[in-house]
């Protein structure tokens, strides 16, 4: 069986996947929250009620803060992150919590976030994803130093990389449309273990192929290619399985602190699975035959 066979249509799914990706970031755009966008944070204590993240985000919103985020922290404590409240916002959401909860909590901390921290916020995360992208690239070229044009292995899974995080930041932005989510300081770091993950499936790929062509000199390139591809689907697709399992009853049960990073890392899981397999190895053997041969 050759898996790659037609792997012209697999290019025009990918490339369709990535423009209509590029159009979305555009056209509705990130849904940023106000790690990028500036904002307030409270962390708030009751004494003898113990609210739930829906009865607080019910007060926030009847408030008239439509985006914020709820982190539980433990002994009736909560740190709430919103858009700016300005001088009577915070009495607005204290008279809400006080209806919705019956007792008026205590606050422990209050601080706003200014326009300047949002910037860096977004100049940081940029920089962060460029020096991974470049750590990686060096790695691969390190590691397939004795293989024919090792630096094509280095390119194609930065490539590969770059066509997760557009398709997933894509799938997250029409997801968000319906449920809500919002790009914060954690999305960053659920791209970032996306990046991880993703390179992590395709240099699992790329060092079957090298040890398949240290073993099989005389094979032709597509055939150790697709013969890689075949001894590796089996593991990548077992992993992609068992951990998607596990992000799921993560989402059903896990609360909603930690939904927007977890829909990241279960898209990111699907995406890097399907990419490492079907647009990684395809890069290789385009570079070596072109395109529709």
């Amino acid at each position: 069986m050759n898996l790659l066979a037609k792997r012209i249509y697999l290019f025009y799914f990918s490339l369709i996947a990535i423009i209509i990706s590029i159009f979305i970031l555009f056209i509705p755009g990130l849904p940023l929250g106000i790690d990028f966008t500036s904002g307030s944070t409270i962390t708030y204590r009751w004494t003898d009620q113990n609210p739930t993240q829906d009865q607080i985000s019910k007060s926030i919103k009847n408030a008239g803060f439509d985006k914020s985020i709820i982190q539980s922290m433990g002994n009736k404590e909560f740190f709430i992150r919103t858009t700016d409240v300005g001088s009577t916002g915070k009495d607005r959401i204290d008279a809400e919590l006080l209806e919705v909860i019956g007792e008026a909590p205590v606050t422990l901390d209050m601080n706003t976030v200014g326009s300047s921290v949002a910037d860096n916020t977004i100049r940081n995360s940029i920089i962060a994803v460029f020096v991974a992208s470049l750590f990686v690239m060096l790695y691969i070229i390190y590691a397939f130093r004795n293989i024919e044009q090792s630096y094509l292995y280095a390119i194609a899974a930065i490539l590969t990389l770059i066509h997760d995080v557009l398709v997933v930041m894509g799938l997250f932005i029409l997801i968000s449309i319906f449920i809500g989510s919002v790009v914060n300081s954690i999305f960053i770091v659920g791209i970032l273990t996306v990046i991880g993950y993703s390179v992590n499936d395709t240099i699992v790929i790329f060092d079957r192929i090298r040890e398949n062509l240290t073993v099989n000199k005389s094979m032709e390139f597509m055939n150790v290619v697709n013969q890689s591809v075949k001894e590796s689907i089996t593991r990548s697709l077992g992993t992609s399985i068992t951990t998607s399992i596990v992000i799921m009853s993560m989402l059903l049960f896990g609360g909603q602190s930690l939904r927007d990073f977890l829909l990241v890392l279960l898209l990111g899981v699907i995406v890097g699975t399907y990419s490492s397999i079907f647009v990684a190895s395809n890069l290789l053997l385009s570079w070596k035959y072109g395109i529709k041969k």
